[in-house]
This record gives C-alpha cells, structure tokens and sequence, in this order.
C-alpha cells in the first residue's frame, strides 16, 4: 500500500518533511500547495518530480491527489487551515505549535471531536533517538520516580524563512511558543504530569536587532530561563540561547530521581557545527548509590542524519506516523490535547516574561 501525502507548505521544513518522506517504503509525495511558486517548484523537485503544485491548499484539497496531509506551513496559518482540513476525513499531520494561541488549539480540538481519521501533532524532539533512550531508562525505573527535569538549548539564532515570518510574536506565537514546545511536551512526557505554575525571566538581547521589516524590529525573545511546576509535585527548567553557536551539545536534556541521573545529549545539524561533520549524541546515567557513571553513543543511519535538521527525528516520527494510517489501528502518539497544552505552557511562559509573574494554569 502507498500512502499518497499532501504538503501545505513547502518551506525549511517542508523540504525536511519530503526528503523524509522520500525515504519511507509506502510513501509517496503526490501534491504541494504553497502560494510561492519559488518554493513550490523546488518541492516538486525534491519530490523527484512526481507530485502536483497546487497555489492555493484548498485546490489540492479538492483534487482528490492525497490520502493523508502534512500541515507545514508558518505557525499563524495553522489554525484556519485546520478547521479547513478537519472537513475533510484525511490523517493529519501537523506541525508544532498546533496554533499560536491556545484559544485557536481548543477551537482546533473541539471539532475535531466528530472525525475518525488521526490527528497527529508533529512533536519531532520524542523522536529523537537519544530522546528516545532516555524515555525508555525513565520508564523501565533507571532514576526512580523522575523528581526535576532540566533542558538546556544552546544554539544559533532563527534562521531566514520566506516572508520573514519567524520574526515577530504575532506570526509564530512567540519564542516560547514556536520553539519551546517541544521541551514542554517532553516535560509532560517523562514526568508524567500536567504543569500547574510557570514562571519565565527572558529578554531579546543579542539577535536580529539589526533588522527591520516595514519599519518594525524582531520582537522574539532569544534567551530564558523558565521554571515548571507540576501537579505531582515534580519541576522542570529550561536554559534557553539562541546565540550560542558552536556548542558541542545543541540539547542536553536531564531526568533526575532518587537512584539516578539520566542525561540525553544531543548535537546541533552537521552544517552548523564547526567542521561541518556529523556526531554521534550520547545518553549518559549517573547512578547516585554505586557512583557508577554509565555513557554511551546512539547511533544513527547517515541518511536519515542528512535529510533533516532534528537528528532523525522527523523520519522516525514519520514511520510512525505511516504505521497508523496503514493499519487504521490505535490512536495518535502526540494528540490534539499534547498540542494545546504545549501552546499553553509556551503561552504562559511568554506572558511570565513580559509581566514578571508567575502564571498559574
């Protein structure tokens, strides 16, 4: 069986998505809709030329071309392009955020209570591989109950996108929105809780302050701190910069408990690192009574390295994603409730910064 994919949207990481895609048995991109036509030629191409342009969604909505649909374009789109989708019967994949607002992901939620056809929110980083380990460590008991939860992102800045879209709050939710909720969705992942407090101390200091578009500088914040608190009592914090090019380790993501530390290491895309060289990522569990400290390297296929900037993530996240739509069987690993409540969190987090208060949820 092949599954026929329609992209709405073909930019960065539409490109992502089809080089992905393209390495999948069963899969096959059959249609693009995107209004640049720049962009949308050179995703017919990377598409090996087989799928159909379309300028406008709902066009390729209607020709009947797609047996499942990748939603990939700026994060301000997402919402009316979902209650657009959601008439429609098709398995969806959508990337994060679900919205930039959590009002528009409830909205997104609530009509989607009478489909039958899968919604999956695109939450790449529980993909990774070394994610991935550290999820199975915490769940087979290695750190015990998981008590604090720590993730420090140190990488480069927001890179260019069509239209500049990336730059202000208003189109991509915010910083900690766009970008953050990920690490929230993990968070409710491994400690297996819903957050209840938010406090974020965040700035705009370093990038794009240079720039000007229709007379208006970049609002995105690009460095924070931002504390978690969770219902049953565990917390998580993020180390947040965006202008710390050059780290050996893009993420490192911690899970500690009573018996153990258990810490995913993960590196930035081979393009950005300083020989332009892919590295293996590390996952590494400090046991507390032995003092024994265990490391090891996961290894992933080059290929699927080099189709995408997320470590893998993005085809291991794909051929789940195919596995539930062939079988028609199960639910959706990352559901529209994960994706509200990482819009949530991000949302709270962002207001934390701008007023200085913690933010109950």
């Amino acid at each position: 069986m092949t599954i026929r994919y329609g992209l709405i949207g073909s930019g960065m990481m539409g490109q992502e998505h089809i080089r992905n895609l393209n390495l999948l048995d069963g899969c096959e991109v059959a249609a693009i809709a995107d209004p640049d036509e720049g962009m949308r030629n050179l995703s017919v191409e990377t598409a090996n030329g087989a799928a159909q342009g379309f300028a406008n969604y709902k066009d390729m909505l209607s020709a009947g071309l797609c047996d499942a649909v990748v939603v990939v374009s700026p994060n301000d789109t997402h919402h009316a392009i979902m209650m657009d989708i959601l008439d429609t019967n098709l398995p969806i994949l959508c990337e994060k955020p679900l919205c930039t607002t959590a009002d528009h992901c409830r909205e997104v939620l609530s009509k989607s209570q009478t489909r039958t056809a899968p919604v999956w929110v695109a939450m790449e980083y529980r993909y990774m591989p070394p994610v991935q380990r550290l999820l199975a460590e915490v769940a087979s008991g290695t750190a015990g109950t998981p008590r604090m939860m720590s993730i420090r992102e140190h990488r480069f800045p927001f890179l260019e996108k069509v239209g500049d879209w990336n730059r202000f709050n208003a189109r991509t939710g915010g910083t900690l929105v766009e970008k953050c909720c990920h690490f929230w969705d993990l968070m409710r992942v491994v400690l297996e809780s819903d957050p209840v407090r938010v406090y974020a101390s965040a700035a705009a200091d370093v990038n794009h302050q240079d720039e000007q578009y229709d007379g208006h500088t970049p609002d995105i914040i690009d460095n924070a701190f931002v504390t978690v608190d969770f219902a049953n009592g565990a917390r998580g914090l993020l180390d947040l910069c965006m202008f710390a090019e050059g780290s050996y380790w893009q993420e490192v993501i911690s899970v500690t408990g009573a018996k153990a530390r258990v810490d995913a290491k993960v590196p930035g895309p081979a393009r950005f690192s300083v020989d332009g060289k892919e590295r293996a990522s590390e996952i590494e569990i400090s046991h507390r009574d032995s003092k024994e400290i265990i490391r090891e390297e996961v290894e992933v296929d080059e290929t699927v390295l080099a189709a995408g900037d997320h470590h893998g993530s993005t085809f291991f996240q794909h051929k789940r994603f195919r596995d539930l739509v062939v079988s028609g069987i199960g639910k959706p690993e990352v559901s529209l409730e994960d994706g509200l409540w990482s819009v949530r969190v991000g949302e709270a987090a962002e207001k934390s910064a701008r007023t200085g208060q913690a933010v109950t949820l």
